[in-house]
């Protein structure tokens, strides 16, 4: 930009829906970058029928007047006149949300694809090292993004020649492979239940259940019918053996799931994020995660290169849809009232 020309800061609602909560906030931005990220509002799906009244919610919660432009990001493959959420009952109809939410067309991302904005934009003290190589990510490769929360999400940011592309992906809902021969009888376990296993049905937040459920059983213990926050809270805490070893089995599984996306992808990088890996963030470096990460056979030296980090920041799907907006062309800053 020559000497003395400024663009000015653009106010855009950044949004992220995901499978149990909706999260909104006012950013702005500027030159491509996001330079301002408000106060989320924070919202449970289960209270709201639809997203509208989810965003009318926001509106009300803020009390001032919304920008007319909007980033959406949104659990769920964006493909169809129809968006159909993959872990909360909400649908979306992209062509209605100009009316519905009053805004302009919205920039629709998945909701994981807006965490891999988020990770190729921020910098590096917000990517604390999990294990190999402690460098920076690269300039020049493919970093593949995963993230347990309510499901598990995946995506990739390439990397060449000082251009970067963010692509989302379904790597949660690849069949669940399994390692060991606990694995193998946690796969004949729901495969009673659900048919086909995804790796989602494990290595997600309500993969505790089938993982503590299998314990118990093995071990000649009754089992807890607790729901997976309570599991995980115990878990946490560690004073409790069977969700002590949920836990570890979980992050076992994790790791052997990112490697195998690092393997698929000829990976130069992994970032785990999602909301269960934050509240992993003290847990996965002192864990099997690692070495389950490399174990690859034949490729366990090129596993071994490969730089693993996770993400340290408040909320990197707002961050992130933000960022993706940030490096749309600009159409004004609209506000609606």
């Amino acid at each position: 930009m020559p000497d003395g020309q400024h663009t000015a800061t653009r106010e855009v609602i950044a949004a992220d829906i995901g499978g149990t909560h909706a999260r909104f906030a006012i950013a702005g931005i500027e030159n491509g970058q996001v330079v301002s990220l408000g106060d989320p509002c924070t919202l449970r799906v289960a209270d709201y029928d639809t997203l509208k009244e989810a965003w009318r919610a926001f509106g009300q919660r803020i009390g001032r007047s919304l920008p007319g432009q909007a980033a959406i990001a949104l659990a769920c493959p964006i493909q169809g006149d129809v968006l159909t959420m993959a872990n909360n009952p909400w649908t979306v109809v992209p062509a209605d949300l100009p009316r519905d939410l009053d805004i302009d067309p919205p920039l629709l991302l998945n909701d994981f694809e807006a965490v891999a904005h988020a990770i190729a934009s921020l910098h590096s003290s917000c990517l604390p090292h999990l294990c190999g190589p402690d460098r920076p990510l690269p300039k020049n490769g493919t970093i593949v993004a995963i993230g347990p929360g309510t499901g598990l999400g995946t995506a990739s940011i390439i990397r060449r020649d000082g251009r970067t592309l963010v692509c989302g992906a379904e790597g949660g809902h690849m069949g669940f492979s399994p390692f060991n021969d606990f694995e193998d009888r946690l796969l004949d376990r729901l495969r009673t239940v659900h048919g086909r296993v995804s790796a989602e049905r494990i290595i997600s937040g309500p993969g505790i259940i089938p993982l503590c459920a299998q314990l118990s059983e093995e071990n000649g213990e009754a089992w807890r019918d607790l729901d997976d926050k309570q599991l995980w809270t115990l878990a946490l805490e560690g004073h409790d053996r069977v969700t002590r070893e949920g836990m570890a089995r979980f992050c076992q599984a994790l790791g052997g799931f990112a490697g195998d996306m690092a393997l698929a992808h000829c990976a130069t990088a992994v970032v785990v994020a999602g909301g269960l890996g934050k509240r992993l963030m003290d847990v996965l470096p002192t864990s099997d995660f690692g070495e389950r990460f490399i174990a690859k056979g034949r490729f366990e030296c090129m596993m071994r290169k490969i730089p693993v980090r996770m993400i340290r920041y408040p909320e990197p799907g707002l961050f992130g849809a933000a960022s993706a907006l940030a490096q749309q062309p600009a159409t004004g800053n609209t506000l609606k009232t």
